[in-house]
Order: C-alpha cells, then structure tokens, then sequence
C-alpha cells in the first residue's frame, strides 16, 4: 500500500523513511493557495522594480551585480555554477527524503515559488526516481547548495539520477519515471538550493536510526543483567528520584519493566561494573540530549529554509538568513556523542560477557571449545574496530567554521557534515548493538542460564530460533546484522 503524505500537515521522520519508496504526495487546495499567493505577490515585487535576491541578482558574494534580464537564463545562471560537488553520491534514499523535506518546506508559500516546482517535487517522489546528488560541497549555510543544485538539475533532465536503484542520466531517468522535465526561472532555481534540506533529512534519518538503537541498548542490558544473574536494585525507583534526572527516570522506569520477574543468582558481586550498573544514568543522560534533537528536527522539519522569503499581507520580501543549518549542525554533533558513548558502553557489555573472569565463568570468548573453536573472538575484534571508527571522527564539525564565498559566508556551521556523519556511524552502533545480542545468544548455549524475566527470555529465545549457535566456528557478519535487526524488532519504540 502506498504512503500518502500531505504536505499541508506536520512532516514526521516516518514519512522521511517511507520516502525510500515510492510515495503519495498530496498538494492540496490550502497548499495551493498558499504558494500560488506567494507567485503571484513575487511578480507584483517584480514589477515594482524592488531588488529580490536571487532574482534580479547575482548569487553570493555577486549580490552586487545584475542577473540576467531573460528568467529562464536566470535559472541556469543559479544552478551552473553549483555543478562543483565531488565524491561519491549519496545513497538514493537519503536523496528521495531530502527532496521531501524540499518539497515541505516549499509548500509554506513563503518563497514565491511557482506551484509547478512543488507538483514536481511531488511527482518525482510518487516514483522511484532519485537525484544523484555528491556528498562533498556543502558547508551547511546558504543552504545546501551544491546537493540540491545537483537535485534541481536533474528534476530539469541534467546530469544524473537513480531509477529503481540504477544510475542514469537524469533526462533518461525522468523519462522512463513517466516525467517531464521540470522548466524553472531564477527564483524557483534558487527556492531549490538555497535550504538546509539535506542537513535536515540527514539529521532526522540518524536520530531515528540512533533512537533506535538507545532502544536496543535497553533491552540488551536488562538480558545481560538476568542472564548473569545480577541484582536489579541498580534501577530501584528511590535511587533515580534522588538523581532528580528526567531521562535517567525515564529509562530506569523501562527497564524495571523489562527485567520485571528476574531471580538474582546471589553469586555476582555487591556492586557491578559501571557498564551494568551506571547504564540507567548513561542512558538516561542520552535521552535527555535526545530529548533536545528531538526538538531541534521537529522545528526544521517544520520551518522554512530559504532566503528571501515572501509575505504578501504584510507587503514585504524579507532577506536573511533561515538557510543557516547551526540548529542541525549542533543537534548532529549532539548525535554523534550520543552514539559514540553508546558504542562505547555495548563494546565494553560484549567485552564483560566473553571474559570468563567477570561473566560468571563461561568460557573465554564464548568459545564451545576453547582453543579448537574461538566463538565471538573474531566479532570483539570487528566490534573494537567499529568503535574506534566512531570515536575518530567525533570531533565536532559544528566550531569548525571557516570563511568563504569572498567573507560573504564568513561563519558557517558546516551542519551537513555534522549530520551525515552521525548518519553514518549510526549504522556501525548498530553492528555493534548486533554484536552484543549475538554474543548474548552464544552465551545460552556455553552454559549462561535462560534469562528469568520474561521479557528477556523471549529475547534469548527469538535470537535462538534464528541464529544457530556457534558450534563450530564460521562467518559470522551475516549474523550480526541479523541479530541488529531482531533485536531492533523487539526494542519497543519509545512512547
């Protein structure tokens, strides 16, 4: 069934995912008032001879200089010179949700776009159709211009674009999507570009992918905590009231409800190590700046990203700065610490449960037969490996501001690296969180006891009747990623 997503209302980070399909994009009658209004007051500008950005302009630092008099010549005037992005192209997916959030963004009727470019926007994304769009060129203010000048060039039919996950020539592409090119004149090129769309997308796609795996990291620890045979009072309810701290409550509440019904082994230790029991405060403390991205994508996906913008009851073209991504460009940052500490508690969880001297006496590494077999040996490894890849590139982008554009950006808050990053590494947390749940699984099988609440037990049991144990050893990245998915499966979203 198709998705349909109605760019009158609130735009949601599931409609961002869904966008990987082939989506129902709704311009209704409000819509359509709205930015044909915004149209017809940008020509009634026009033909008062007032100065718009963009339009009767140059671009940047040649704000100073005339445009070209012929519109259309205008739009090639914006998009040629963006034709500069290098690197590989970013995955079609995060392209087709940047488009949507393009597409929102436009539908506000507060960048005198031409209804028709929002049709496009709309058109394109009820295909498979998907710009081909460089990852490297954007530093996040003035919009992202070089991507989505990549985007705006292919909805026109140049340069390439992605059919049903095949590299094309866009004008081919568009073609076999049943779509036509789309004409633009110098404000609807520079409407395209001149937003943090891709920032945003990008932002919002690692926060879901991070939420989840905040999840995960829950769930993992209440089984680790009952398949050890730990005492649960490292969540007692008083002790977190005296924390006073909202999302460390807020976990440790979800967790006594995980581990509801446990039976302490009476043979672990009085206190155990930090990555069991500090995990409620850990993880608490990663809700609460998650709580605060939260906030941060709800707002740009909401918003308006452009300049100028147009308000026609109030007479007025208003030129600033809403194309300036320093909200997201922090938030990703924000992301990128989160996840790094949360790989850095599941590798140290998976470190604890292969070494015999802290898990209960099970044998090293979880091996069935230690020395002829090396069980999760080769998966610590990869899960060291992956940590220490996040925590390398966890310098934050947003202070690494430099000028450019001859000083006419001359802070910038490079948001779009800020945020694919922690799209990116967000998938390696969770091959890590996978990591932990296939060594969780081995555990049962070299002697560890069934967890004894039921909510873990039935953890323990799904990873068991789809994971074989290892017994003998053999490649294992396969079942990694399955055991990511299972245990992501079983995570229960946030309320």
């Amino acid at each position: 069934m198709t998705i349909e997503v109605d760019l009158a209302a609130p735009l949601r980070i599931a409609d961002l995912r869904a966008a990987r399909e082939p989506i129902s994009v709704r311009v209704g009658p409000a819509v359509r008032e709205r930015v044909t209004a915004g149209r017809v007051f940008l020509a009634k500008v026009l033909g008062d001879d007032r100065a718009v950005y963009g339009a009767t302009t140059g671009f940047g630092a040649l704000v100073g200089y005339a445009g070209r008099a012929d519109q259309r010549d205008q739009a090639d005037n914006t998009l040629a010179h963006l034709g500069a992005g290098q690197g590989p192209d970013l995955d079609p997916d995060l392209a087709r949700a940047t488009m949507l959030v393009r597409a929102h963004s436009l539908a506000r009727g507060d960048s005198g776009v031409s209804p028709h470019v929002v049709d496009a926007l709309a058109a394109a994304l009820g295909t498979t159709f998907a710009p081909a769009m460089p990852r490297l060129g954007s530093v996040g203010a003035s919009g992202d211009l070089i991507p989505l000048g990549a985007t705006a060039q292919a909805l026109r039919g140049r340069g390439d674009a992605y059919l049903h996950g095949r590299r094309l020539p866009a004008a081919q592409a568009l073609q076999q999507a049943g779509l036509e090119p789309l004409p633009l004149d110098g404000r609807d090129a520079l409407a395209l570009v001149n937003g943090t769309s891709l920032t945003t997308a990008a932002a919002a796609l690692a926060l879901d992918r991070i939420r989840a795996s905040h999840r995960v990291i829950q769930l993992l620890t209440c089984v680790l905590a009952d398949l050890l045979g730990c005492d649960p009072q490292f969540l007692d309810a008083g002790l977190f009231d005296a924390y006073g701290h909202a999302g460390a409550i807020t976990v440790a509440a979800r967790m006594r409800v995980t581990l509801d019904g446990t039976t302490p082994s009476g043979t672990r230790p009085l206190q155990e190590p930090y990555s069991i029991r500090c995990t409620p405060q850990l993880l608490g403390a990663a809700e609460d700046a998650l709580r605060y991205v939260d906030g941060v994508v709800t707002a740009d996906l909401a918003g308006v990203s452009d300049n100028p913008l147009f308000f026609p009851a109030a007479d007025k073209v208003v030129h600033g700065g809403n194309f300036f991504g320093q909200p997201a460009a922090f938030a990703s940052d924000v992301l990128t610490m989160v996840l790094a500490q949360l790989g850095n508690l599941a590798e140290r969880q998976l470190d604890l449960l292969v070494d015999p001297v802290r898990n209960g006496g099970l044998p090293p590494m979880l091996a069935a037969g230690p020395g002829r077999q090396h069980g999760l040996q080769g998966v610590q490894l990869a899960s060291t490996a992956l940590i220490a890849e996040i925590r390398r590139d966890a310098m934050p982008a947003s202070i690494q501001s430099l000028p450019t554009n001859l000083h006419n950006q001359d802070i910038i808050p490079l948001g779009t690296q800020s945020a694919l990053r922690a799209l990116d590494q967000s998938r390696l947390l969770a091959l890590i969180t996978g990591s932990l749940a296939l060594g969780l699984r081995q555990a049962v099988h070299v002697g560890a006891r069934i967890p004894t609440a039921s909510a873990c037990a039935r953890v323990v049991v799904a990873l068991a009747e789809a994971i074989p144990p290892i017994d003998p050893d053999r490649p294992l990245e396969a079942e990694v990623r399955l055991a990511a998915e299972i245990a992501e499966s079983l995570a229960e979203p946030c309320p």
